[in-house]
């Protein structure tokens, strides 16, 4: 079915009866199959949803999850289609194998391409979300923080983007940590998210409580140039 073209999206679980998740994907990427994916895992394989999105997919959706959730993941499923046909606009510098978004700082490290990390001199993670989701997600209407010093999990909802059609997006942390502060101009300011999301659009400060290991399961955004 997916060699006929005709989809243009795939929602795939990582356990399946005989093969898995990550069989499809390999075999997606080894024949030139390119419909975007997106994965569902129970909570208890976050970990293969880690794997799953560095894989290629485009996103994941974990369990137990509602049908407003499903229904969030699948409108940015087909936007992210609609912009891999669509060239980029003047004046906007490319991703590597992308003609849509704009690359993530060389520093950087990245979940999928969902959300990223920088780790400052002090040690202290800077999280953000990318401009590839950004550009997935209609026009931001206003955003939802956790608590402070809450203890964030990797690929585990860290904020939450409430968007102009009347959706919730969940933004998935890259790296497990503690919140030390939040970027709390953009409660009044949600479009900086958009604007400039590698900066000024960050979203919290953390202290990684798992660094060396879940940076390996990160991808590096120097591949993106």
């Amino acid at each position: 079915k997916l060699r006929k073209g005709v989809h243009r999206l795939v929602l795939c679980d990582v356990m399946l009866p005989e093969l898995d998740g990550f069989h499809i994907l390999r075999v997606m990427k080894r024949t030139g199959i390119n419909i975007p994916v997106i994965m569902i895992t129970g909570c208890s394989t976050l970990q293969n949803a880690v794997n799953a999105l560095k894989d290629g997919a485009i996103d994941f959706i974990p369990k137990p999850f509602t049908v407003d959730e499903l229904e969030s993941g699948i409108q940015r499923g087909l936007r992210y289609r609609k912009l891999m046909e669509t060239p980029s606009p003047p004046g906007v510098r490319e991703s590597k194998g992308s003609n849509f978004s704009r690359p993530c700082p060389r520093e950087f490290y990245r979940l999928g391409r969902l959300s990223w990390v920088n780790i400052e001199q002090n040690g202290i993670g800077l999280v953000g979300v990318t401009d590839l989701f950004m550009k997935t997600v209609s026009p931001v209407t206003g955003l939802t923080f956790v608590e402070m010093n809450r203890d964030l999990v990797q690929a585990a909802p860290c904020a939450t983007l409430a968007s102009q059609d009347n959706l919730l997006h969940e933004i998935l942390c890259p790296l497990s940590g503690t919140i030390v502060t939040r970027n709390e101009q953009l409660l009044s300011r949600p479009e900086l998210l958009e604007q400039d999301p590698y900066s000024s659009g960050w979203l919290y400060q953390i202290v990684p409580t798992n660094l060396a290991y879940e940076l390996n399961h990160l991808m590096p955004c120097t591949q993106d140039y």
